[in-house]
């Protein structure tokens, strides 16, 4: 698998042909650096996280030929060299669907071995099997709900501009929510909706102005994970938190939801893998 795609040369708004046979070879990686370059990213991260991806249709063949159904959860570290586009992902677990195998450990390490390929680092893999679908419950992200407040909007590509913080005032720690992240796919432009959680210890980010920028990126065409990152970097420029976690849930797509989490909190612990209500 080639490390030096563009967004533009993966499936991506093209037709597939949906191969139904195990082919690790559908699975398309992109590097992480151009678009971390955009933002100013170069040398050491400023921040750690993973990416958890979970996927609702995952099927394969026992060596008897009946099918199999389970949930797949894919955590892949923030400094891994690759993202994987996620048609492609899709493509490759279809690949699945007609495949025999002995037995769901025999998936799993197809899964762990493919994937890390792909994204150039290991990749944890967990498969939640039918019998126990009655044990994954729904919850909210917690935090103070920014979409409380009545604002005026005018501008729907980013505007860290917006983001103020009075450098005066007294070190608070808090955590803000908004249900109104909206963006959309760097190739197709289709919709990609989520929630944000924003974790930071610092002097008090204006509220008003936070929930007006991520409004902004309601126009806006990148993949969820450069928006997660895109947000942090903006919100230690312009606010200077001492520190600071984003954490996004969007919905799923083609089965498929994607949850960036960044952080530079040293004692952070990655966040839950909660379902919410519109996954």
């Amino acid at each position: 698998m080639s490390t030096s795609n563009t967004p533009d040369a993966s499936p991506l708004g093209k037709s597939s042909a949906y191969q139904t046979e195990y082919q690790p070879s559908l699975l398309f990686p992109i590097l992480r650096l151009a678009k971390r370059q955009e933002i100013g990213i170069s040398g050491t991260l400023p921040f750690f996280g993973v990416d958890i991806w979970n996927a609702y249709e995952v099927s394969w063949l026992n060596l008897r030929g009946k099918p199999q159904v389970a949930i797949a959860t894919f955590t892949v570290p923030a400094d891994s060299p690759n993202i994987v586009e996620s048609k492609s992902f899709k493509l490759y677990l279809n690949s699945f669907n007609q495949t025999k195998l002995a037995d769901a450990d025999t998936l799993l390490q197809l899964l762990r071995q493919d994937l890390s390929a792909g994204f150039g680092a290991p990749v944890h893999v967990k498969l939640t099997p039918a019998h126990e679908f009655s044990s994954l419950k729904l919850q909210e992200p917690q935090g103070l709900l920014l979409d409380r407040l009545d604002i005026e909007v005018e501008q729907y590509q980013p505007a860290p501009s917006l983001l103020k913080a009075d450098p005066n005032q007294i070190i608070i720690e808090e955590t803000l929510v908004s249900h109104l992240l909206k963006s959309n796919c760097l190739v197709t432009g289709q919709p990609d909706w989520g929630s944000v959680q924003i974790h930071y210890v610092g002097a008090a980010i204006d509220q008003e102005s936070l929930l007006k920028y991520l409004i902004s990126f309601r126009d806006h065409n990148e993949f969820h994970e450069q928006c997660v990152e895109r947000i942090f970097i903006d919100l230690m420029r312009n606010c200077s938190p001492q520190k600071l976690s984003v954490y996004a849930r969007y919905t799923r797509r083609g089965g498929l939801d994607i949850n960036p989490w960044r952080s530079n909190f040293s004692t952070a612990q990655p966040p839950s893998n909660n379902r919410q209500a519109r996954q």
